[in-house]
């Protein structure tokens, strides 16, 4: 086997590129079974997480504490953290792909070429 700078080149990126598809795809996994199947997983659940408002500089009336609203932008935090994920695990499985598949299709004709 002729070992050149070439052909490391080409596995080393083709590995790149099949990384970036089994991280991005391990992600993309884990965000559906978050999201259908163990639904209170990525719950926050954490001292402060809603924490009821102060009265400051020595005002006399604390601003009333709204659960509802509190719930709902838990919720929203819970949704943009959701896409986020998504967004970044699908960026790499389309930048993954087809670096991986150029490169080891180089591979494979250098092969081809080299039994001939």
């Amino acid at each position: 086997m002729n070992i050149n700078i070439r052909r490391v080149y080409l596995y080393l990126t083709s590995l790149i590129g099949l990384v970036l598809i089994l991280i991005g795809s391990v992600q993309l996994l884990n965000l559906g079974l978050k999201t259908w199947i163990f639904t209170k997983a990525d719950n926050v659940y954490y001292v402060g997480a809603c924490q009821r408002p102060v009265a400051v500089d020595g005002a006399k009336e604390v601003p009333a504490f709204d659960q509802a609203e509190c719930e709902r932008q838990q919720k929203e935090q819970r949704s943009a953290q959701r896409q986020s994920q998504a967004s970044s695990a699908i960026a790499m499985i389309l930048v993954g792909s087809p670096v991986w598949l150029y490169h080891w299709g180089k591979v494979k004709n250098e092969q081809e070429a080299s039994k001939q």
